[in-house]
């Protein structure tokens, strides 16, 4: 015991009082009024040290041995050194249980932090029980709710204790620690421009939707490949290149005159190597009539949603849809937020656009995945996110009575 609490005093006695919450502050000073014991006479700062070196299970055991001990363990700093230790980033748990902790509608805590109990948090986090979130399609309502009722049923026959049905772009959205923006969401097939507002999707505002996603980037580099008589052997390899090789230039015509080839070697095919095609794989995001389609290019979606924002007039702030978060694998080109970003401006008056951010997939191709999983770590989750079996019994019953 001498050993370490020598090992703690050596890294205190050179540091600084680091801050703590005012919380932290009031049970410092109840603390100084109880007793511990022997213990009396170690400086706080080391009994905290020696807490956080014990860890969470053994610190958490000492809080049922008096009050003094129960006062110091609940101490928040003790707890979020914890927390930051975790797997998931901090900035990210912080989010979630000081943003998203309550559910629907979202109640942010900026003045109520202090009052938050991050051993309380922390307990629950280790005892959050198995769900399954599932994505909160696009499509028209009515095939929505019939859609998710399916699923609803099928998962509550497997068993599944409880599930959550969340929009994948609002999943993206979280991801990057945000509950209100317009998320560009760039599928497979199609790009979806969904404005959300504190978590909600504003379907009455409007939901852009443009033709093309991924496949055809794909498709339209496979052709640029065949015309050069560049061989390949499947349309995975084509992907593999559009993923590594290809990007979003800042000035296509500038681009153009610019020595841009690039090599890439694909497993069991050998290398390829690609010149304009590079960059104007992914500039038919912004021209669609490049690759022969007549649709809106992306900034003109994304200008359109912000303008249908503005005039529904939400919040008395407009800043709220002046966040752009992109989403899917194709939007992790680079240069395509900077692009993005770089039209938007030029294309909307200037009093809209100051202020506009577009912000790159925070996890890249799996900024949805993370979405979901900060969601279901929370320490509240499943219950104001989820719906139990007896739930949707519940309601199924309801709706047919109606």
């Amino acid at each position: 015991m001498s050993s370490l609490l020598r090992k703690v005093w050596g890294s205190v006695s050179n540091r600084p009082n680091s801050n703590s919450s005012s919380s932290d502050r009031r049970r410092e000073m109840v603390l100084a009024q109880s007793s511990t014991g022997a213990f009396d006479r170690i400086p706080f700062d080391i009994l905290i040290q020696i807490l956080k070196l014990l860890g969470p299970k053994e610190a958490a055991k000492l809080s049922s041995v008096c009050k003094s001990w129960k006062l110091i363990v609940a101490q928040n700093r003790l707890w979020m050194y914890f927390l930051q230790n975790q797997q998931e980033s901090w900035d990210s748990i912080f989010f979630g249980e000081t943003q998203l902790r309550l559910g629907y509608p979202f109640q942010a805590l900026p003045n109520q932090i202090s009052q938050l109990s991050f051993m309380h948090i922390y307990g629950q986090r280790a005892q959050v029980p198995g769900a399954i979130i599932i994505d909160d399609t696009e499509s028209a309502k009515a095939s929505r709710r019939q859609l998710k009722e399916t699923m609803y049923s099928v998962l509550f026959d497997m068993n599944v204790p409880a599930v959550c049905a969340i929009n994948q772009a609002t999943l993206a959205l979280y991801a990057a620690r945000r509950t209100s923006g317009i998320v560009v969401n760039i599928g497979f097939h199609q790009t979806s421009v969904v404005p959300i507002l504190h978590g909600q999707v504003m379907r009455k505002v409007g939901v852009e939707v443009v033709g093309m996603g991924a496949l055809k980037l794909t498709g339209f580099l496979k052709e640029q490949m065949q015309q050069k008589n560049i061989h390949f052997e499947s349309l995975y390899t084509v992907r593999t290149l559009k993923e590594n090789l290809c990007y979003v230039a800042l000035d296509y015509d500038a681009e153009l005159s610019k020595d841009t080839e690039g090599s890439f070697e694909v497993a069991a095919e050998g290398w390829f190597t690609l010149s304009k095609e590079r960059f104007q794989t992914g500039e038919i995001l912004f021209q669609p009539c490049i690759a022969g389609v007549r649709a809106m290019s992306l900034q003109q979606a994304v200008a359109l949603c912000m303008d249908h924002c503005q005039a529904a007039e939400l919040t008395g702030d407009d800043s709220w849809f002046k966040t752009v978060v992109l989403s899917g694998g194709t939007a992790c080109l680079p240069g395509l937020a900077e692009r993005l970003e770089k039209e938007l401006r030029g294309l909307i008056p200037q009093s809209m656009s100051n202020g506009i951010i577009v912000i790159p997939p925070v996890y890249g191709a799996d900024s949805a995945w993370f979405g979901a999983k900060l969601i279901s770590n929370l320490s509240t989750f499943p219950g104001p996110w989820c719906m139990v079996k007896k739930q949707f019994r519940y309601k199924s019953r309801h709706s047919l009575l109606w």
